[in-house]
């Protein structure tokens, strides 16, 4: 089992930036990407960012300019740097990450912090 915590939501002015983190415990050893998700009420989530264990990023064009994802060395910390933030970024951002074992791969949901841009 692996928790996930988000904290860093709030209430930003457009053009404004938002540094949002997730941090992770339980059996963390075998996370292997992480990734920040956002939903709108009565729509599906989809994907802020994500990286994996071999470093490498997914930002689709949403967010490309304006987001950067990063996790620390240990692989237990996310962080979701957002910059330049629209009204229509404003929803609530859920943090997974996906577990692989020898069985398969798990995904793990934090319960999300809400982002608010607006003046």
């Amino acid at each position: 089992q692996v928790q996930l915590v988000e904290s860093g939501g709030g209430l930003v002015q457009p053009g404004g930036s938002l540094n949002l983190s997730c941090v992770a415990s339980g059996s963390t050893a075998n996370i292997y990407e992480m990734g920040w998700y956002r939903q709108s009420p009565g729509k599906e989530r989809t994907l802020v960012a994500s990286v994996d264990g071999d470093g490498r990023t997914n930002i689709p064009r949403s967010g490309a300019g304006r987001f950067t994802i990063s996790r620390d060395i240990a692989g237990n910390l996310l962080h979701l740097r957002m910059n330049k933030l629209k009204p229509e970024d404003t929803t609530g951002y859920y943090c997974r990450a996906r577990v692989i074992t020898v069985v398969g791969s798990y995904y793990y949901w934090g319960q999300g912090t809400q982002v608010t841009v607006s003046s």
